[in-house]
C-alpha cells in the first residue's frame, strides 16, 4: 500500500491481509420474494419500507457476513427518473447508509458498511446518451449521499462499460479517501459488453487508484472465477474480489428461481481463495443461506490452511475470559467512612499530565462485543479514558452505565459516563449513581439531555426534575456522604464531576453564567463542544478572564471532532447545534478533495498542538463510529505533543 494512502485505505488493506472478507448476498432477490412488485423502485424502499430493508441487512449479518451493502444499486438520477424520484438520489442514498449502519449497531458485530453504486443505465449508451457533465453529476449526488450516511467503503458493481466505471471511480476519488472495490461483469466469452477483457479492466482500474478489482453478477461462479483468474494475481496494493450470481434464473410462477444453491457456493470457496480472492460474496439469487454456507466453508478452509502452516488462529468471534460475577465487582466498591482513592482521570489532571479521551457510542443492540473492541483499539492507541454517551440526540441505545462497566471490567480502561437528567426522576438519578459507584464507574459528565421529540420516540416525555447544574449538586452531596434529602449513604462517594461548555455560543455571557453556576455547584472538570480554530477559544477566553482573571479555575478538555469531507464540514456547521466551523476551515476541506480525512486529522492535530499550552487535555468525538481514525489521531497526539498539560493558574 502506498505510504501516502489514507488511514482508512491502509486499515482496509491490513484487514484483507489478515483475513478474507465475506460480503452479503442479494438484496433485490429477497425484496421480491417478500412481496415487493417487480416494477417497484427498490431504492425508494429505504424510506417506504425501512423495516424490510433493515431486517434483510440483519439477516445477512446473522448469517456471518463481514460486510453489508447499502440498498442503493440504482439510486442515481437516471434510474430513479421513471419513478419521479430523480431529485432524491442523494437523500435516498444517505438514508440507505444510515439503515445499514443501524442494522450493524443492532447486531453488535464489527461489520463494514459498503456503499453500493451501480451503472447509470441507458444514460451512458446509445445515440441519446447524456452529456458527461450530467453523468458525473449523477455519480456525485449518489456518492455524496452515501458519504453523508457514513459508509466505510464504496463498491462499484455490475459495470459492463469500463469508461463509465472509471468515471464513477474518478468522482469517488475526488470526494473521499475511503477504500474502493470496483467490479465488472463479463459474458461467458470473458468479454464485457463494451469489449473490455478482465486483464484490461484490472490494469485500468489499478491506475485509477482503486483498492480492489473483481467480478460480480454474470452467469454464475464458474464464469466469474475464470474472469477473476484473467485479471491476474493480486498484489500488495490491489486485492481481488468475486461476487457471482447464483447461476442463471428461471421464471417459475412469476418468480425468478436460481439454480446454484448454498452448498454449491460453499464448495466454491476453496477455488475463490486459490484464485487470490480476499473479498467474496454473492449477487443476484444469493440469500442469507448462501452467506451462512460460505461463512462455514471459509472458516473451515482458513483453519485448515492455518494448521498446515503451523499457525494457530482463534475462532472467529472468540470471546474474552468470562466475566466474574457482578456481586464480586460490587464487593470491591468503597466500604467504610474514608473516601475512595481518586479516579485515574482526577489523578492524571492533578499530576499535570495531558489527558486524552475519546467518545464511544453504546450499541443499538443487546450485543456489546464490537463496542468493547472499539475500547480496546483506543486503549492500544494510548487514550487515558473513554467517554460513553447517553442516548445522544434522544436515540435509544444501550445504557451508558452498562457499557462503561463492561469496558472497565474487560479492559481495565477507565470510562467517563455522559449522564442526563432527561430520562430519570430525582430518585432514579440517585439510585443509578449509587449503583454506578459500587461498580466502579466514577467519572460523570452531567448533562441535561436532548428532548425526546427529536429522537426515536417523539411522543415520549422528558423528566428533568433537575438540570445539569442540579445533577452536579447531587453528585457533590454524594461525595459528602449524603443524598439530596440529607440522609447518609454510608460512606463518601468518589465521583469526578465534569460539566459541558460551548465556547462558540452566540451568547457568551449566558454561557459564562451557566458555567459559573456549574462550577459553583461542584463541577471539577470542563469539557467543551468541538472547536475548529484557536481564535474560537481565544474569543471565549477574552470574556472568561473578566470573571476569572487568572484563567478558568478548573481543568479543560478541549473538544475535537475531526472532519472527513467537505460535506461533513458543511453538515456539522449548518445542521448540528453547538458546532461552528470557520469559513477558512470549510474552505480547506473543500480544497482537500479525496484527502479529506487526512486533512481533517492534520487540522485537528495542529489545533491541539497550538492549544495544548492552554488546556489540560482533549476530548475527541469520532463521526459515524470511525474509531480507527480517532485512534490514529490519538497516536499522533501522543507522539507529537508534550506529555505535560498546561498548568492551572488559580
Amino acid at each position: 500500500m502506498d505510504p501516502a494512502a489514507s488511514h482508512a485505505r491502509r486499515a482496509f488493506a491490513e484487514r484483507l491481509a489478515a483475513r478474507p472478507l465475506l460480503f452479503d448476498g442479494a438484496m433485490g432477490t429477497l425484496l421480491f420474494s417478500r412481496g415487493v412488485p417487480q416494477r417497484a423502485s427498490l431504492d425508494e424502499l429505504v424510506e417506504t419500507r425501512p423495516d424490510l430493508v433493515g431486517s434483510i441487512h440483519r439477516e445477512y449479518i446473522d448469517a456471518g457476513a463481514d460486510a453489508i451493502e447499502t440498498n442503493t444499486f440504482g439510486a442515481n438520477r437516471f434510474r430513479l427518473a421513471p419513478f419521479g424520484l430523480e431529485d432524491r438520489a442523494g437523500q435516498l442514498s444517505r438514508r440507505a447508509a444510515q439503515l445499514a449502519r443501524e442494522a450493524r449497531d443492532v447486531a453488535g458485530r464489527d461489520v463494514l458498511v459498503a456503499g453500493s453504486v451501480g451503472p447509470l443505465g441507458h444514460a451512458v449508451r446509445g445515440p441519446e446518451r447524456a452529456p458527461r457533465s450530467e453523468t458525473e453529476a449523477a455519480f456525485r449526488e449518489q456518492l455524496e449521499g452515501l458519504l453523508e450516511g457514513g459508509v466505510d467503503l464504496l463498491v462499484f458493481e455490475t459495470f459492463n462499460d469500463l469508461d463509465e466505471l472509471l468515471s464513477g471511480v474518478e468522482a469517488a476519488r475526488s470526494l473521499s479517501d475511503l477504500p474502493i472495490v470496483a467490479e465488472m461483469t463479463f459474458a461467458e466469452d470473458l468479454v464485457a459488453v463494451d469489449g473490455t477483457t478482465p486483464q484490461t479492466a484490472a490494469t485500468a482500474l489499478a491506475r485509477a487508484g482503486v483498492d480492489a478489482v473483481g467480478v460480480n453478477c454474470g452467469v454464475g461462479p464458474l464464469v466469474c472465477l475464470d474472469a477473476l483468474t484473467g485479471m491476474g494475481r493480486p498484489s500488495r496494493d490491489l486485492a481481488r474480489s468475486i461476487m457471482p450470481n447464483a447461476g442463471l434464473p428461471q421464471r417459475v410462477e412469476g418468480q425468478f428461481v436460481y439454480a446454484a444453491g448454498p452448498s454449491y457456493f460453499a464448495d466454491e470457496i476453496e477455488r475463490f481463495l486459490d484464485a487470490g480472492a480476499s473479498i467474496m460474496g454473492g449477487c443476484c439469487g444469493t440469500t442469507p443461506a448462501h452467506t451462512a454456507a460460505m461463512r462455514q466453508a471459509l472458516d473451515r478452509s482458513l483453519a485448515r490452511r492455518a494448521g498446515a502452516s503451523g499457525v494457530t488462529e482463534a475462532p472467529q468471534g472468540a470471546s474474552e475470559a468470562p466475566r466474574t460475577a457482578i456481586v464480586e465487582r460490587m464487593a470491591a466498591g468503597s466500604v467504610g467512612v474514608e473516601p475512595p482513592p481518586p479516579t485515574r482521570l482526577a489523578q492524571a489532571l492533578a499530576e499535570g499530565r495531558f489527558v486524552i479521551s475519546v467518545e464511544i457510542d453504546p450499541p443499538r443492540s443487546v450485543r456489546i462485543e464490537r463496542t468493547v473492541e472499539a475500547g480496546r483499539l483506543l486503549q492500544e492507541a494510548g487514550v487515558d479514558l473513554v467517554n460513553i454517551s447517553d442516548s445522544a440526540m434522544a436515540r435509544v441505545r444501550m445504557g451508558a452505565m452498562a457499557v462503561a462497566f463492561a469496558i472497565q471490567h474487560d479492559l481495565d480502561l477507565e470510562c467517563l459516563v455522559h449522564f442526563t437528567t432527561r430520562d430519570r426522576n430525582l430518585m432514579a438519578l440517585e439510585s443509578e449513581l449509587l449503583g454506578a459507584h459500587a461498580l466502579g464507574v466514577r467519572n460523570i459528565l452531567a448533562l441535561t439531555g436532548d428532548p425526546p421529540r427529536v429522537g426515536d420516540y417523539p411522543t415520549g416525555t422528558g423528566i428533568w426534575d433537575v438540570d445539569s447544574t442540579g445533577l452536579i449538586a447531587i453528585l457533590r452531596r454524594l461525595n459528602r456522604a449524603e443524598d439530596q434529602a440529607g440522609k447518609p449513604i454510608g460512606a463518601p462517594a468518589g465521583f469526578t464531576i465534569a460539566c459541558a461548555l460551548d465556547p462558540t455560543a452566540v451568547d457568551l455571557e449566558r454561557e459564562l453564567d451557566r458555567l459559573t453556576g456549574k462550577l459553583s455547584a461542584g463541577a471539577e472538570v470542563i469539557m467543551t463542544q468541538p472547536i475548529y480554530g484557536l481564535e474560537q477559544w481565544d474569543r471565549f477566553m477574552e470574556r472568561a478572564v473578566l470573571r476569572w482573571p487568572g484563567g478558568l479555575p478548573r481543568p479543560v478538555l478541549l473538544g475535537i471532532l475531526p472532519l472527513h469531507t467537505a460535506r461533513h464540514a458543511e453538515f456539522l456547521h449548518n445542521e448540528v447545534p453547538g458546532i461552528t466551523i470557520p469559513d477558512e476551515v470549510r474552505a480547506a476541506m473543500h480544497a482537500a478533495g479525496e484527502r479529506g480525512a487526512e486533512v481533517g486529522l492534520e487540522m485537528a492535530l495542529s489545533l491541539l498542538s497550538d492549544a495544548g499550552s492552554r488546556v489540560q487535555g482533549t476530548y475527541i468525538m469520532p463521526s459515524f463510529g470511525r474509531y480507527e481514525l480517532a485512534a490514529e489521531l490519538v497516536r499522533r497526539v501522543r507522539s507529537q505533543l508534550p506529555v505535560e498539560a498546561a498548568r492551572l493558574t488559580n
